[in-house]
């Protein structure tokens, strides 16, 4: 069976997505299951050099098209970027040849899922959306498109023309299958929730002291409170910074690593009240990702409130493989509160209540062994239920029935 991933953001791009996407792709690998992938530039790693259009890596065929990397810190730089991507992924799906199966379209760019509506309908391809954000509802959210506006009437047209030619839909959490479900009812047998998960190989518990990254940051001698990952629009960076004001003569830091939209406003926070518990780094590159989110005492997920159901932060399962307790920022009927209660490994805390996660930090402070305990429990709860194998057999049940239907 010959399964064709279409994805624009692939290693070695920084892209969360995109790392996700590799380890499932070679996973399946293992499960008797002829992967190909055709992906963009990288976009979130413009500091680096063009990949090579063709190659195979981890025993997969990487296809990449150069067209797809236009002005990548600008928005409509990405959005034109993406267009370009979609109508190369067309072009090159014409060969029967670099067509699988099923295809397996993301929503990286949003509108990719007409590329593979495309080809279903032209070549009789099942496929398979996986829904990474809900657009346009994103895009309107975060005010870059008015809820009025005709395209997002006719992005809803198409998301509804897609979806239901779709053979099956996978989306990340509990709330974004309801937020799908409550606008198209008939929908909801074609919906599998299937999570992201982490390497729990790679990701495994280390000590401060025993961590050199730590070491190297100065982070094994002060409590250290870290957010890792990409500092987006979507991601409530407000309620954290409230609580580094609250505690900027605590002996606790606040570490941020990586980039993104709201990267600036937290800089400029810092130096509008002159806080020096806090420190930036830039993303990390994947082989030092168990070092630094094993770095801290506490670990960091955020989603704004107007976001919630519409992205879900895969950051969230690399916290929990590092074994360290975790404060989700996020609405009351967030999804991440289901998972944290189950699991016992942190708290969450409710948009704009920075003293309530201040306070949570404090208590952590004073009780370094209900910060273990609840480190240990994430772990644990990850093991059993978020680890790629269990995850991949998840993918695989549905892809299969994509090729049956």
């Amino acid at each position: 069976m010959k399964l064709t991933i279409l994805s624009q953001f692939y290693p070695p791009d920084y892209a969360a997505t995109g790392q996700l996407l590799e380890e499932l792709a070679a996973e399946l690998t293992t499960k008797s299951i002829d992967v190909e992938v055709f992906v963009g530039q990288p976009g979130y790693a413009y500091d680096q050099e063009l990949a090579s259009p063709q190659e195979i890596r981890k025993g997969i065929l990487v296809r990449r098209t150069r067209t797809s990397r236009l002005w990548p810190k600008r928005i409509r730089g990405r959005a034109v970027g993406g267009v370009l991507y979609c109508l190369r992924a067309f072009v090159k799906m014409r060969f029967s040849a670099r067509r699988g199966d099923v295809i397996l379209a993301t929503t990286e760019p949003p509108y990719l899922l007409v590329v593979a509506y495309l080809l279903g309908l032209i070549y009789r391809r099942p496929y398979v959306c996986l829904i990474y954000d809900v657009y346009p509802d994103v895009a309107v959210t975060l005010g870059v498109v008015p809820e009025t506006h005709w395209i997002v009437r006719f992005w809803r047209w198409l998301n509804q023309l897609t979806w239901h030619n779709a053979d099956s839909i996978i989306v990340l959490s509990r709330t974004m299958r309801q937020l799908i479900v409550d606008r198209h009812p008939d929908l909801a047998s074609k919906i599998s929730i299937i999570h992201n998960w982490a390497d729990s190989e790679l990701i495994q518990p280390i000590a401060k002291s025993k961590n050199w990254f730590a070491q190297e940051q100065g982070f094994d001698q002060i409590f250290t409170v870290l957010y890792s990952g990409n500092l987006g629009r979507c991601h409530d960076l407000q309620t954290v910074m409230e609580a580094a004001l609250i505690l900027r003569d605590d002996p606790i830091r606040f570490a941020f690593i990586g980039a993104g939209a709201k990267l600036s406003d937290c800089l400029a926070f810092v130096e509008l009240h002159q806080l020096d518990n806090c420190v930036f780094l830039p993303f990390q590159p994947k082989e030092v990702l168990p070092f630094s989110l094993t770095s801290c005492d506490l670990n960091l997920v955020s989603v704004s409130e107007e976001s919630e159901g519409l992205v879900a932060p895969s950051k969230f399962y690399g916290c929990l493989a590092a074994g360290k307790a975790i404060a989700a920022v996020c609405p009351s009927h967030s999804y991440l509160r289901d998972i944290i209660d189950l699991a016992q490994c942190g708290r969450a805390i409710t948009n704009q209540d920075g003293e309530g996660l201040a306070e949570f930090i404090r208590e952590l402070h004073r009780n370094p062994v209900l910060s273990q305990k609840m480190g240990e429990n994430g772990r644990s709860y990850l093991e059993n239920n978020f680890t790629l194998p269990k995850i991949a057999d998840q993918y695989l049940k549905v892809i299969q029935n994509a090729k049956l239907s």
